[in-house]
């Protein structure tokens, strides 16, 4: 490196960070908020019919990191003279505004590392044959420029992206904790949506013009769906247990079998929640065996309840043995204690009737004696995240006046979509949410599916040399969310094997595409799980998928 060179460099790189930030201060439009519009347009000059909001602040980001990824790649790449080879008179500093837009639309549909000539902030070029960057010719000022431009672009676009967005899930897990678990029914979306763009109800009674409970709108189906006398919700089952226990337990011994002490996601623990709500855990009975004598031989005056546990997220086989829910709840009664049981990821739908998994409804618990049931509306039940407590009118009473309810208690939004949920299993349209659906799905409907997508992924393929024939194959699919511990759904998958990259690669481009894929590799392959897609996003996944190995084959190719 000639240290000579670095004034060039700087002038260079103050010439584009001038040129850069010069967008950030376009005239904002009469009437206009603190914000710029850029109209973008092809490289080919199709005209892109929309126009793209620049936020100032995250463009001048932008700019910023832009520009010092060109530091960084002049000083790497040993920049000498050619720099330097435009005619003085071209003065970047004062190239129009729309000298960028034909950069724009390009930036906004492909990723950074598909353009040519682009440098990228960070990267050490030439590290290795993944990260080498395609030969191009020695830079020059204007090319500089453009790819300076190119980058600012494509930086402030994941800059102003949301971070929450869709993903298109081909895993086949169907309640996908990483995912958001179920996917909503489109009336519980839109429900939810016309209960958060106005004003609503939410603790008015309209009859009598006076202050209303916000629980009142799903009390009703509640009850009728399970059988309880009363309800009450909650942000989420952890939640509803915590409520419980403070409210029935709290300053006494929840007596529990030492084989339902569980542990849920992100690693919370049944005793932990008992801890935390102020009762005292005693165990009782083994691991995999525990008799009614045991919780006999545990009571005293300090007990306060009876809890059983679901386990929801794990099964036991062999020398195992559980006291039946009638029977403990007999004991409970006889003591004048009550029952709790927690049934976790709890569904209206009988799954169990066609074969699938060995879940209890709860109207069955509660027909069995629990005087409280707790589970979630989030996972097999489908709807939105809340922890549903049903039971015993005068326990619900309790924990209504419980103040703890007001910081556990859920939102218009929930309130709202998990009301729609519930009237589509009182309607008897249970398959219209899109988890219960995705769980029943028949073998010929998911085979059909899987032919028609990889037909679709074939048909968009620019060359035989981006992969093999997509193919389709049976495969097996998960529940997911803690839910049915060892169910195992028979599915067919769409095969894809890339020709010019890893499947790990192919991986990775779709999942970072937009909108994001997640899939998964098996025996070397990329698999689409038809389970949990919705033919509606077959046209945008085939095109994902196809542009993903087109990509990868014309880096292969380059290199």
């Amino acid at each position: 490196m000639n240290y000579s060179d670095l004034p060039k460099i700087d002038r260079v790189v103050d010439e584009a960070q001038r040129c850069l930030l010069a967008l950030a201060a376009i005239p904002r439009p009469a009437g206009g908020d603190d914000s710029c519009v850029i109209d973008a347009r092809s490289a080919a000059g199709a005209e892109v019919s929309r126009l793209t909001a620049i936020s100032k602040p995250a463009l001048t980001e932008a700019a910023r990191r832009a520009v010092d990824g060109l530091r960084d790649a002049l000083l790497r790449q040993e920049f000498t003279a050619a720099a330097e080879t435009r005619p003085p008179s071209t003065s970047f500093d004062k190239v129009p505004v729309v000298a960028v837009s034909s950069f724009t639309a390009a930036a906004e549909t492909h990723p950074p590392s598909t353009l040519p000539g682009v440098l990228h902030p960070g990267r050490h070029h030439g590290d290795s044959a993944a990260t080498k960057t395609p030969p191009h010719p020695t830079p020059t000022k204007s090319s500089l420029f453009e790819s300076a431009v190119t980058e600012t672009l494509a930086l402030y676009s994941q800059l102003v992206r949301p971070s929450l967005r869709k993903v298109i899930n081909a895993t086949g897990v169907v309640l996908h904790t990483n995912l958001g678990r179920s996917p909503l029914a489109p009336e519980a979306a839109r429900t939810a949506i016309d209960a958060a763009a106005g004003y609503c109800n939410l603790e008015l009674d309209l009859a009598t013009g006076k202050r209303g409970s916000r629980y009142s709108h799903v009390v009703p189906l509640l009850k009728e769906l399970t059988g309880a006398e009363d309800a009450i919700v909650v942000n989420n089952n952890a939640a509803a247990v915590m409520l419980v226990l403070g409210t029935l337990a709290k300053g006494g011994e929840a007596l529990i079998s030492r084989g339902q002490l569980v542990e849920i996601g992100g690693s919370l623990r049944i005793p932990d929640v008992i801890e935390a709500s102020g009762a005292t855990l005693r165990e009782v009975g083994a691991t995999n065996k525990t008799h009614l004598q045991d919780y006999e031989a545990a009571l005293c005056e300090r007990t306060s309840c009876v809890l059983q546990v679901h386990p929801s997220n794990f099964t036991m086989e062999g020398f195992v043995e559980e006291v039946p829910t009638a029977e403990l709840a007999a004991l409970a009664h006889a003591h004048g204690l009550p029952l709790i049981y927690d049934l976790g990821s709890g569904c209206l739908h009988p799954f169990i009737d066609s074969g699938i998994g060995r879940e209890p409804t709860p109207s069955r618990i509660i027909a069995q004696g629990a005087d409280i049931l707790t589970f979630s509306g989030d996972k097999l039940l489908g709807g939105p995240q809340a922890g549903i407590i049903v039971g015993k009118g005068a326990y619900i009473r309790r924990l209504a006046a419980n103040p703890l309810l007001r910081a556990l208690r859920i939102d218009k939004l929930t309130l709202s979509a998990l009301e729609a949920t519930l009237a589509l299993y009182r309607d008897g349209r249970a398959m219209d949410i899109p988890a219960v659906r995705m769980i029943a799905l028949p073998q010929d409907a998911l085979k059909g599916k899987a032919t028609k997508l990889a037909q679709m992924v074939a048909g968009l393929q620019e060359s035989p040399t981006t992969a093999a024939e997509p193919s389709v194959a049976p495969s097996l699919s998960e529940v997911g969310g803690g839910s049915m511990p060892g169910v195992k759904l028979p599915t067919w998958v769409v095969e894809v094997t890339p020709a010019s990259c890893s499947p790990d690669e192919l991986l990775r481009r779709l999942r970072t595409g937009d909108p994001a894929v997640l899939a998964y590799i098996r025996e070397g392959k990329v698999c689409l799980d038809v389970r949990t897609l919705e033919e509606t996003d077959f046209p945008v996944l085939a095109r994902l998928v196809a542009q993903a190995l087109s990509d990868v084959t014309a880096s292969y190719l380059a290199d």
